[in-house]
């Protein structure tokens, strides 16, 4: 039975909103009627409507979490669903509904997370259709549901990490441009009256200030210009190639990348591989999570060599773009045909190395912005104080 969407108003007058099951839309209005209510909109929840919005990380765990207890209980999918969709959210229970209405009609569960592409990518579709088709649905989804909370708990960590040192520094700019801008004219100003010969570090600093009230007018339209043109090349593939590329050439942001990618896909090659995805089709889609283009490519060459019969690990070696952790640890799971546990374990590997490097570039970038601003404001305050003290000495 199809779910639809609906906003309606009561007899009060307020909007409410929800999600119904009915066999046609005339129906559903029907049915709002015979509950008081004055339907203004009722639409089939699909793909691209408001059914159609994308779920939170958080909601999409819970979600996985949820139906792999229920399917694991025994209970039916299209009950499993409906027990979803009970009490819960908007989104949730007008997703819940949707799946539901296209269960009962026939299709796979995997076919009807088609319809839901933006809350549903192709790695968990293609891992509920190997749990489908091997039956172990309940322990892909508990799987599918662990390495969700994983890849999104190493996304917090990256932008935790990081947020800190860009929030110090960006304030700290803002402040020393402030000083620079209007105290410090002010300020210099007096000295420049009293017609004594001012120190060096008081001229250079005023010179600074100067030139940044002069420029100012000038540089900001081609720096905002700049800044658009960089945001609209931004995601566009020559550009986006070329940034990609960049990373990879700077020694500790190379570190960073490689570790983060790697640890996605082999998180979720083993994942695929767990659940009986083929391995052509789980390299395809364990590659399609790496943000890296130019690591794209090397794992799309990759997939080739393992087509014409090449081992994984010896295809990863020859890109020479791969931990070599990781290659060990592919190459002893080829060998002893546990090739899934030996990449979850060089995720592990990976992704606590990444942490160990987080931890201490989060240590050491903290205080070189204070210690950079610091010295920056001590300049400038001597720069202010060295004419002063030389007034003193003049009256003395």
């Amino acid at each position: 039975m199809p779910a639809f969407q609906y906003q309606a108003l009561d007899a009060h007058g307020r909007t409410t909103r929800g999600v119904l099951q009915a066999d046609t839309a005339r129906a559903a209005r029907g049915l709002l009627r015979e509950r008081g209510l004055a339907p203004m909109e009722v639409e089939a929840v699909r793909a691209g409507g408001r059914g159609g919005a994308r779920l939170g990380a958080s909601a999409r765990v819970l979600l996985t979490r949820q139906l792999a207890t229920l399917v694991a209980s025994g209970l039916p999918l299209e009950e499993a669903l409906a027990a979803l969709a009970d009490g819960a959210e908007p989104a949730v229970r007008s997703l819940a509904l949707g799946l539901r209405a296209r269960v009962m009609e026939g299709e796979s569960l995997a076919a009807a997370l088609e319809a839901f592409p933006g809350s549903f990518d192709g790695l968990y579709r293609a891992s509920v259709a190997a749990g489908e088709r091997s039956g172990r649905l309940d322990r892909v989804l508990d799987r599918l549901a662990a390495h969700l909370e994983a890849r999104d708990a190493l996304r917090r960590e990256l932008v935790g990490a990081l947020a800190y040192p860009l929030l110090l520094l960006v304030v700290s700019l803002l402040v020393v441009a402030g000083l620079l801008v209007w105290v410090v004219p002010e300020v210099t100003e007096v000295f420049v009256r009293t017609g004594q010969v001012l120190p060096w570090p008081t001229r250079l600093l005023m010179a600074i200030a100067e030139a940044s009230r002069t420029l100012a007018p000038w540089l900001l339209p081609p720096a905002g210009l700049l800044v658009a043109v960089l945001v609209a090349a931004w995601r566009r593939p020559g550009f986006q190639r070329v940034r990609h590329r960049l990373w990879l050439r700077l020694p500790l942001v190379r570190r960073l990348v490689v570790s983060v990618d790697t640890a996605r896909f082999a998180r979720t090659l083993a994942l695929l591989g767990a659940s009986a995805v083929p391995l052509l089709d789980a390299l395809r889609l364990a590659s399609a999570t790496v943000a890296n283009a130019v690591l794209r490519e090397e794992l799309a060459a990759v997939a080739v060599a393992v087509r014409e019969g090449a081992p994984l690990s010896r295809a990863l070696a020859a890109s020479g773009r791969f931990p070599g952790v990781f290659l060990r640890l592919v190459a002893s799971g080829e060998k002893a045909g546990r090739l899934d546990s030996m990449l979850d374990a060089a995720a592990d590997q990976l992704e606590r190395q990444l942490r160990s490097v987080l931890s201490l570039a989060t240590t050491a970038l903290g205080p070189a912005v204070i210690l950079t601003v610091g010295a920056l404001v001590l300049f400038i305050v001597l720069a202010i104080l060295l004419p002063i003290f030389q007034m003193n000495e003049l009256v003395g």
